[in-house]
């Protein structure tokens, strides 16, 4: 009898097109619980900067539920603040609540800088360290993962988003060299990120889903920027953008990741018509209402419905809401293992 995959295995050959014994369980965006901070003692405040509380953390999800991954950072911040945003963390709240940037740092690409050796600058050291710490603790068995923002999603934290807009509409040189430089800073941090010790890395381009940017925008000024990305990166690498994503599907599998990732808003029977059965297609469980206040049987009967419309592997389709109960995440792991069975990428 074949030995049963290891998480890694499974993942790793599912997002290399490879057989796998079964549909793995994974993200590669935030997926962690207060239950399990709650195991570990810990505020959500605290381990933004702190490795070893991220790494303590993010391991409580495959070791309390049976998830194929274990994911770091749990924010979007990192990136902003390497290019001189300030974070606000929440501190002294008492609510679980994201950190969120204080202020924009440009308004041109001029103002725009890399600072050099991004593994000593921000929270990259952080990171990284949370990184290495989880590549110890399971070694082969389970897969980190990590992410990066994508170029523009960045530049609509970096400066006014409105700004961004406007330029995307009239000033194409001016926006492209600013998501130039931009692509340059996500390239290098996935580098220093894959070096630390991650298996895989989620490229996360939410600012340029639909229902910010239209199609013909997304194809002429973020798509250009988006597969140079993709293709400098090291792989596997997945493209994750959230909303509405029917319209830009295709140019999402242009753009040259190694899968792709939708949310619950997107038609994945509608996607797969389009984009054929080969592409390797992430989601789209709703990881907020679903997995915060679904019922066992809600989430088991989303699970399926998930399977059957033609995703390659069942995953949040965006960040797990840290309130989703311990049962529901039992279930969801639960649910595809049954509903995955045996498979080929």
């Amino acid at each position: 009898m074949q030995a049963e995959m290891t998480s890694k295995e499974r993942v790793l050959n599912l997002l290399s097109r490879q057989s796998v014994d079964r549909m793995p369980c994974f993200s590669g965006m935030g997926c962690v619980t207060v239950a399990g901070m709650e195991k570990l003692g810990i505020k959500f405040s605290q381990v933004h900067f702190d490795g070893e509380k991220m790494a303590a953390l993010a391991a409580t999800t495959p070791e309390m539920y049976g998830f194929d991954s274990a994911v770091v950072p749990f924010d979007v911040g990192v990136e902003a603040e390497l290019l001189g945003a300030k974070l606000n963390p929440y501190e002294d709240s008492e609510e679980l609540l994201y950190p969120t940037l204080r202020d924009k740092v440009a308004r041109t690409a001029d103002d725009l800088k890399i600072p050099t050796d991004l593994t000593r600058q921000g929270r990259v050291p952080v990171v990284t360290e949370a990184i290495g710490l989880l590549r110890e603790r399971f070694g082969d068995k389970v897969a980190v993962g990590t992410y990066v923002l994508g170029p523009f999603t960045l530049a609509g934290q970096a400066m006014d988003l409105n700004d961004v807009l406007k330029m995307s509409a009239k000033d194409p040189a001016g926006i492209s060299r600013i998501l130039d430089i931009l692509s340059d800073l996500v390239i290098q941090l996935a580098h220093v990120y894959k070096e630390a010790g991650a298996d895989y890395i989620t490229v996360r381009e939410m600012g340029a889903s639909t229902g910010m940017v239209s199609p013909r925008t997304f194809a002429n000024v973020v798509k250009p920027h988006l597969t140079r990305v993709l293709n400098s990166v090291p792989r596997p690498v997945v493209l994750h953008i959230c909303g509405k994503t029917n319209s830009i599907i295709r140019h999402m599998a242009e753009c040259g990741a190694d899968a792709l990732s939708v949310d619950h808003k997107n038609d994945v029977a509608v996607t797969r018509a389009e984009i054929g059965d080969e592409p390797v297609l992430l989601g789209n469980l709703d990881g907020y209402n679903v997995l915060v206040f679904g019922s066992k049987e809600s989430v088991r009967q989303a699970v399926k419905e998930c399977i059957d419309s033609g995703i390659s592997a069942v995953w949040p389709g965006c960040d797990i809401w840290p309130t989703a109960s311990p049962e529901n995440m039992a279930a969801l792991v639960e649910a595809v293992r049954e509903y995955g069975g045996v498979r080929k990428a």
